[in-house]
C-alpha cells in the first residue's frame, strides 16, 4: 500500500487550521510585549516574562508528539491534539487583553504573563500534531509542497493577526486609547476575533482530512522497506529518542537554534526599538498615543514580513527543486539578516516595510526548508516524537534570549533595544552559514538515483 496523492484544494485543508494557529501566534508576537508593558512590566524586564512561552514549548511539544504518535481516536492521531489546543488557545486569546479583570486576586501583569503561558502552551499542542500530520497523510514528493502550503496559510493568518489593530483603528474607527494601565479596545477586539477564528478554521481541517489508520500505516512502512519494530510505548522513550536523533537532525538543530535566536529577539524588542529609533519615545513612555502608534505600526511591519513569505512560500517548491533546500534556506536566511540589520540604519518608517521585506523572505524558508529536509531522515513510525524533540531547538534559543535579552538591552546596549535587532540579524548570518553542514537525506536519495 502506498500514500496516494492529495490535490491542491485537499493539502489545502489538511493545513487550513494553522491560519487559524498563526493568527492567533501572530496577534500574541505583535502585541504581547505592548499589553505586558500597560500593565507595568518594564522594557528590561519584557524577555523574562516571555520566557514561559518556550519553556512550555520544551516541555510539552515532545509530550504531545509522543503521545500523537501512540493513540487513536474517532477523530484519528494527530486531530484530537490541535483541536483541544486551539479551544484552550482560544481561552487564553480572550483572557490576555482583559487581565486586569482579575486583579482583585493578582496584579494584571502576573495574569497577563500567566494567559501569555497558557497560549503559548496552547499552540504549541495544535502546532506540533500539524507538522506531523503533513509528514504522515503526504507521499514524499508532496511534502515541499505540503509544507509550503502550510507557510502559506501561516502567512495568511499571521498578515490578518498582525494588522487587525491597526484596521480596526484606521479603516472602522476603533479608539487606540486607553486609560493608563487598560488596554484599548482595538486590542481587545482583535483578540476575541482572533479566538474566533483560530476555533473555525481548525474544524475546518478536523472535518475535512483523513488520517491513515494504524493498520493502514503499517501497510505504507512495509511497502517502503522501513522495519517495523516493535516497542513498549513509554513516555521514557523520549529521551532514548533524543540520544538516538539522526545526524541530519543534529546538524539541523544548530542551524534553528540561530534563527530561533533572531526571531525572539525581533519579537520580544520589536516594539520598544521602533517606539524608541524610529517614533523618538523614551523607552519608559508606554501610555501614550506615540507609543499605541508605534504598537500597532510593529503590527503592520510584522504583516508585511508574513505577507511576503505567504507569496515567497508559493515559489519554495520550484526554487528548491532548482538549487537545493540547503542552498535555498542558505539563501533566505541571509536575506533575512540584511532586513534585520538595516532596521538600524533606516530612520522612515514607511521604508522599514522593505527591511520586512527580507526578514519575510527568510521567515517562509525557516517555516518549511527544515521541516522538509528533517522528513526524509526521519522513521515514519517517530515522526510525531521527533518533530516535537525538534522543537528543543526551537525554543532553547528562545529560552537563552529571555534569560540574557533584557539585561544586554540595559547594561550592553546602553538602553537602546534597536541593537537587539541587530543581533538578531547577525544570528540570522550564522545560521545561513550552518546550513551547509547538513546532510539532507532526500536530495541525496534523489542524486544517487538520477
Amino acid at each position: 500500500m502506498k500514500k496516494r496523492k492529495l490535490s491542491f484544494l485537499e493539502i489545502w485543508n489538511l493545513s487550513f487550521g494553522f491560519l487559524g494557529v498563526q493568527m492567533g501566534f501572530a496577534l500574541q508576537n505583535a502585541n504581547a510585549s505592548r499589553i505586558l508593558q500597560i500593565f507595568g512590566a518594564d522594557v528590561h524586564e519584557l524577555s523574562w516574562f516571555w520566557i514561559v512561552a518556550p519553556l512550555t514549548g520544551l516541555i510539552v511539544q515532545p509530550i504531545i508528539g509522543h503521545y500523537s504518535d501512540q493513540t487513536w481516536t474517532r477523530l484519528g492521531r494527530r486531530r484530537p491534539y490541535f483541536l483541544v489546543g486551539a479551544i484552550l488557545a482560544s481561552i487564553g486569546l480572550i483572557l490576555m487583553p482583559n487581565s486586569d479583570m482579575f486583579t482583585a486576586f493578582m496584579p494584571a501583569l502576573w495574569v497577563g504573563a500567566g494567559m501569555l503561558m497558557i497560549m503559548d502552551a496552547s499552540f504549541n499542542v495544535a502546532m506540533e500534531p500539524f507538522r506531523a500530520l503533513v509528514a504522515d497523510v503526504l507521499p514524499s514528493d508532496q511534502r515541499t509542497l505540503g509544507f509550503s502550503v502550510q507557510t502559506v496559510l501561516i502567512g495568511v493568518g499571521a498578515v490578518i493577526g498582525s494588522w487587525l489593530p491597526y484596521v480596526l483603528t484606521n479603516w472602522f474607527g476603533v479608539s487606540n486609547e486607553a486609560a493608563v494601565g487598560e488596554v484599548p479596545v482595538n486590542l481587545l477586539l482583535s483578540f476575541i476575533i482572533g479566538a474566533a477564528v483560530l476555533i473555525g478554521s481548525i474544524l475546518i481541517t478536523v472535518f475535512t482530512t483523513k488520517e491513515y489508520s494504524p493498520e493502514e500505516m503499517k501497510l505504507i512502512h512495509e511497502a517502503e522497506g522501513e522495519e517495523i519494530v516493535e516497542e513498549e510505548s513509554s513516555l521514557m522513550n523520549i529521551f532514548s529518542d533524543f540520544a538516538k536523533m539522526p545526524t541530519t537532525m543534529k546538524q539541523l538543530a544548530w542551524v534553528q537554534f540561530f534563527s530561533w535566536f533572531g526571531l525572539f529577539g525581533m519579537w520580544v524588542f520589536s516594539t520598544p526599538a521602533i517606539a524608541s529609533h524610529i517614533y523618538g519615545l523614551d523607552i519608559s513612555d508606554t501610555h501614550s498615543k506615540g507609543f499605541q502608534d508605534a504598537g500597532d505600526w510593529v503590527g503592520i511591519l510584522f504583516g508585511v514580513y508574513n505577507a511576503v513569505s505567504a507569496i515567497y512560500a508559493f515559489f519554495l517548491p520550484a526554487i528548491a527543486k532548482k538549487l537545493g533546500r540547503k542552498k535555498t534556506h542558505s539563501y533566505s536566511l541571509i536575506i533575512g539578516a540584511l532586513g534585520l540589520l538595516s532596521l538600524y540604519v533606516i530612520q522612515d518608517k514607511n521604508l522599514l516595510i522593505l527591511s520586512m521585506v527580507g526578514v519575510g523572505i527568510a521567515w517562509a524558508s525557516i517555516l518549511a526548508m527544515p521541516y522538509a529536509i528533517l522528513a526524509g531522515s526521519i522513521p515514519a513510525r517517530k515522526m510525531g516524537v521527533y518533530m516535537g524533540i525538534f522543537n528543543f531547538f526551537i525554543v532553547l534559543p528562545q529560552i537563552l534570549n529571555a534569560l540574557i535579552g533584557g539585561p544586554m538591552v540595559k547594561y550592553l546596549y546602553n538602553d537602546q533595544p534597536i541593537f537587539a535587532l541587530v543581533v538578531s540579524g547577525f544570528s540570522f548570518i550564522i545560521a545561513a552559514l550552518l546550513v551547509r553542514r547538513v546532510t539532507d537525506v532526500d536530495d541525496t536519495v534523489e542524486t544517487s538515483n538520477a
